[in-house]
C-alpha cells in the first residue's frame, strides 16, 4: 500500500469534511432554532417536505453522478468533457419535464403527499429539487477534477445563505414586524413559518446555481447519444439502488402520516418530535458523508493499482475506528445535546444511541459496497437495498400503530445490519478483500459495551453523569490513539517532512 494514497484520501476527506461537517453542523444548529420557534406539528410538516425532497433528488439524478465518474475516468480530456456535457444535458431535460408535471398536477400531487394544505410550498419544493438535481453534476465535475476547495466553497455558500435567510425570516423579520410592521408587511406575513423555511432553501440553491455557471460552461457542450445510452445502462440500476436505498432510510417518515392511527396533526407532531431527536445524531452522518465524497472517486482511481485491496482494507479499518470514537463521544454528551432542543421536543432523545448505531451500519455498508461498483455488478446494490427496504417497510407498517417512532428506529437498525452482513458475504465471493474483521469488531463491541455502562448508571445529577461518562470515554480514546497511532510513528513522519523541507 502506498502511504501517499492514504494521505491523499485523508486530505480530500478533510477538505470535503469542511463543507460537509462544518456546513451540516451549522445547518444542524437550525434544529434548536426550529424547536423553539415552530410547533412539533409544523416541524412534522417540514419533515414531510424534506423527506420527499430526499426521494425525488435520487429519482432526478438517476445514478448519473456515479455514471459520470465511471465513464469519465481513464479517458482523454475531450472524451471526459463530452461525458460531462452529455450528463448535464440529460439531467436538464428530465428536470424540466419533472417541473412541468408538478405544475400541471400540483393539487393532486400535494394531496397524495399528505400535504394538501401546502400546495404552494410543494411547488416551490419541486423547483428547488430540480435546481439541486442539475447542480449535482457540476459538483460531481469538481470532485472528478479533484477541485475539493471550490467544491467546499460552493457547498458552504449553500449552507451559509440558507442559514442567513432562515435567521432573517424567523428572527429578524418578526422583531421588525413587532416594532414597525409597515416596513416589511409588503413581503412578510408573521403567520408563515414553514413557508419561510422552504423559501430559504430555494434561495440558497438558486444562488449556488448562479455561482456554478463557470463550471457549467467550463466545457463545450456536446451531446452524444451513444455515450448517454452506455451511461444509462450503467446508471439506471443505480437509480433503482438509489430509490431502494433512500426509501430504506426515509420510508418511516414517508408512511408515518399514512399508518399512524391518530389524526394527521397528531401524526405530524409525533413525526416532528422523532425527527428533531433524529437530527441530533447527524454528526455521525456528517462524517460518513464527508468520507463518501472523497472515497467514491478514490476507489475508481485506485482500481488498477496492484495494492488496491490493501488500501481499501486499511481505509475501512480507520473508518470504523473513527465511527466508534464519534459514537462514544455523542453518547457521553447526550444530556448536553438534549438541551439543544426545546422542551416540547425532548421526549424522543433516548433514540439517539440507536440511531448512531444505525448510521454506523449504514457507513460500513457503503464502504463494503465498493465491490459491486468496481465489478459493474451494481444490480446487487439494488437487490440489497430492496431487501432492506422490504424489512424496514414491513416492521414500520406492523409496529408504528403500536410503538410510534420507536418502530422506525429499530426498523432502520435491523435493516442496515442485515444489508451490511449480506454485502460483506457477497463481496467476499465476487471481489474478496481481507478486511480486519477481528480488530474492527472488537472496537465496535467495546464501544457499545462502554455506552451501556455510561447510560445505565444514572447518578441523578447532570454534572456527575457527564463526569461518569467521560471517565469511560477518555481512556478509550487514549487507548485507540496509543494503539493505532503510536507517538513514535507520528514523530518519524514529522521528522521526514521537516527533512524534505
Amino acid at each position: 500500500m502506498k502511504q501517499s494514497n492514504m494521505v491523499g484520501l485523508a486530505k480530500e476527506t478533510a477538505i470535503y469534511g469542511v463543507s460537509s461537517i462544518v456546513g451540516k453542523f451549522f445547518n444542524w444548529l437550525l434544529v434548536p432554532l426550529y424547536s423553539r420557534i415552530i410547533t412539533d406539528t409544523e416541524y412534522g410538516v417540514i419533515t414531510q417536505l424534506y423527506t420527499w425532497i430526499a426521494l425525488i433528488i435520487i429519482i432526478l439524478t438517476y445514478g448519473m453522478e456515479t455514471g459520470y465518474f465511471r465513464f469519465a475516468a481513464n479517458t482523454t480530456k475531450e472524451e471526459s468533457d463530452k461525458v460531462y456535457s452529455t450528463t448535464m444535458s440529460s439531467i436538464a431535460f428530465t428536470s424540466i419535464l419533472f417541473l412541468i408535471i408538478f405544475w400541471l398536477f400540483n393539487p393532486e400531487i400535494s394531496s397524495l403527499m399528505k400535504l394538501p394544505d401546502y400546495q404552494g410550498m410543494v411547488m416551490l419544493m419541486a423547483v428547488t429539487v430540480a435546481i439541486d438535481a442539475f447542480s449535482s453534476i457540476p459538483f460531481a465535475y469538481l470532485r472528478f477534477k479533484r477541485r475539493a476547495v471550490r467544491f467546499m466553497v460552493l457547498k458552504l455558500v449553500i449552507i451559509s445563505t440558507n442559514i442567513v435567510f432562515n435567521l432573517f425570516f424567523l428572527l429578524l423579520c418578526p422583531a421588525i414586524y413587532q416594532s414597525n410592521p409597515d416596513l416589511i408587511s409588503w413581503f412578510y406575513n408573521p403567520v408563515y413559518k414553514v413557508e419561510y423555511i422552504v423559501i430559504s432553501n430555494f434561495l440558497s440553491s438558486f444562488i449556488c446555481f448562479l455561482l456554478q455557471m463557470p463550471d457549467i460552461l467550463a466545457v463545450k457542450w456536446k451531446f452524444d447519444l451513444t455515450i448517454l445510452k452506455q451511461m444509462l445502462k450503467y446508471s439506471l440500476p443505480l437509480l433503482m439502488l438509489g430509490i431502494a436505498g433512500i426509501m430504506n432510510q426515509t420510508i418511516d417518515r414517508l408512511i408515518f402520516p399514512y399508518v399512524y392511527p391518530d389524526s394527521l396533526d397528531v401524526a405530524r407532531a409525533e413525526l416532528g418530535v422523532y425527527q428533531a431527536s433524529f437530527k441530533i445524531a447527524m454528526v455521525m452522518m456528517m462524517f460518513t458523508y464527508a468520507f463518501r465524497f472523497a472515497y467514491e472517486p478514490f476507489i475508481f482511481a485506485q482500481k488498477e493499482q496492484s495494492d488496491n485491496k490493501t488500501t481499501y482494507s486499511t481505509a475501512m479499518t480507520y473508518f470504523v475506528l473513527a465511527l466508534t470514537v464519534i459514537y462514544l463521544l455523542l453518547v457521553a454528551f447526550l444530556d448536553v445535546l438534549k438541551l439543544l432542543l426545546g422542551e416540547e421536543f425532548r421526549s424522543a432523545i433516548n433514540i439517539v444511541p440507536f440511531v448512531l448505531i444505525t448510521y454506523s451500519f449504514q457507513g460500513i455498508y457503503y464502504n463494503l459496497s465498493l465491490w459491486y461498483k468496481l465489478t459493474d455488478k451494481t444490480i446487487w446494490g439494488t437487490y440489497l437495498s430492496t431487501l432492506g427496504f422490504v424489512i424496514t417497510l414491513t416492521i414500520n407498517v406492523i409496529f408504528i400503530p403500536r410503538y410510534s417512532y420507536w418502530a422506525c428506529v429499530f426498523a432502520s437498525l435491523i435493516s442496515f445490519a442485515v444489508m451490511m452482513i449480506l454485502c460483506y458475504i457477497l463481496g467476499q465471493k465476487y471481489y474478496p478483500i481481507r478486511y480486519n474483521i477481528r480488530k474492527m469488531g472488537a472496537y465496535f463491541i467495546v464501544s457499545i459495551g462502554l455506552s451501556l455502562i455510561m447510560l445505565l448508571v444514572d447518578w441523578g445529577n447532570f454534572g456527575t453523569n457527564l463526569a461518569w461518562r467521560m471517565l469511560w470515554f477518555v481512556p478509550f480514546v487514549v487507548f485507540v490513539a496509543r494503539r493505532e497511532f503510536p507517538i513514535e510513528d507520528i514523530w518519524e513522519v514529522l521528522k521526514a517532512r521537516i527533512r524534505r523541507k
